[in-house]
């Protein structure tokens, strides 16, 4: 669905994006993370066609996006500050949508009043800001798109309307194959829809695979021994982070379980356990090894 090559965008001596590349599958939730000033925000903006890169292409559905009207009918973007002008009402809003959108869905648009429970005819600006989110989704997800786009999401809706608005989302990703394309500082609830991840750092993409191949890749242990732990197996295992409580130490290793397992058994360990990692355990390891470092605060 998205092709990214070889994406440069310089502001004055700023290189905000180096050479990125990426690929979004059709019909994915992909998950777009990084620490602040990654480049996340400049990247959407490209791919949406509000920005105009320095170098390289960047292909939605087959199509240049930059100044492509018709490939930007089949697109929509929620942005984490939402924008509506300042006298309209939710019903001017959606004829408004409807002049853009030519697959707008009316019945949809009535469908949805009773899931979000917003009288149209309030003026959007005069609600609060998760109300105006809610809004955004309403008139979104009605123009039927094949490309949603979304910067911080859901910050400032309440639980309920959290999970509401996702299972709308990911209803479309079943039912209508939409590609979804998420930036979020939320990782645990990126975690919970997403099935492709992106790890963005210093303007290029350096980590793109499916989320189970990246969780199955890094391995948390737990593992103790008589004595000190052996040097001989610390060197083997290359861990990206180590730890110590007491006698047990916490590993964080790359590689497969098996040949992990097989390695710290020669050892004769008194305890040996092999945790999950979440996608935030993740995030922070692998960039940790990139050299945006982190340390254990106490206080």
């Amino acid at each position: 669905m998205i092709r990214v090559e070889n994406l440069t965008k310089t502001f004055g001596d700023f290189t905000a994006l180096d050479g990125l590349c990426m690929r979004v599958p059709q019909g994915c939730v992909y998950g777009l993370v990084g620490p602040n000033g990654a480049g996340k925000t400049t990247l959407i903006k490209h791919i949406v066609g509000v920005l105009r890169q320095n170098e390289g292409s960047i292909i939605v559905g087959g199509e240049t996006l930059y100044e492509n009207i018709s490939c930007k009918q089949n697109v929509v973007y929620i942005p984490d500050d939402v924008f509506f002008y300042k006298s309209y009402s939710i019903k001017d809003m959606k004829k408004l949508y409807q002049s853009i959108y030519p697959r707008f869905s009316v019945e949809r648009y009535n469908k949805l009043k009773d899931v979000f429970g917003i009288d149209e005819n309030k003026r959007v600006m005069r609600l609060s800001k998760g109300m105006q989110k809610q809004v955004a989704f309403w008139l979104g997800i009605c123009t039927m798109p094949q490309l949603m786009v979304l910067d911080e999401p859901v910050d400032g809706l309440d639980p309920v309307m959290r999970r509401r608005v996702w299972n709308l989302i990911l209803q479309d990703v079943a039912e209508n194959k939409t590609t979804v394309l998420i930036s979020s500082h939320n990782l645990r609830e990126l975690e919970s829809v997403c099935d492709h991840v992106g790890i963005l750092h210093q303007g290029k993409i350096v980590i793109e695979k499916e989320l189970d191949d990246i969780k199955s890749d890094v391995h948390k242990l737990q593992l103790a021994f008589k004595g000190k732990f052996p040097e001989k197996l610390m060197e083997e295992l290359n861990p990206m982070h180590t730890s110590a409580f007491g006698s047990v130490h916490m590993v964080i290793a790359r590689g497969s379980i098996d040949a992990l397992t097989e390695c710290i058994k020669a050892y004769n360990p008194v305890i040996m356990d092999i945790l999950p990692l979440t996608l935030e355990e993740v995030f922070i390891y692998e960039l940790g090894g990139m050299g945006y470092a982190f340390e254990d605060i106490l206080l």
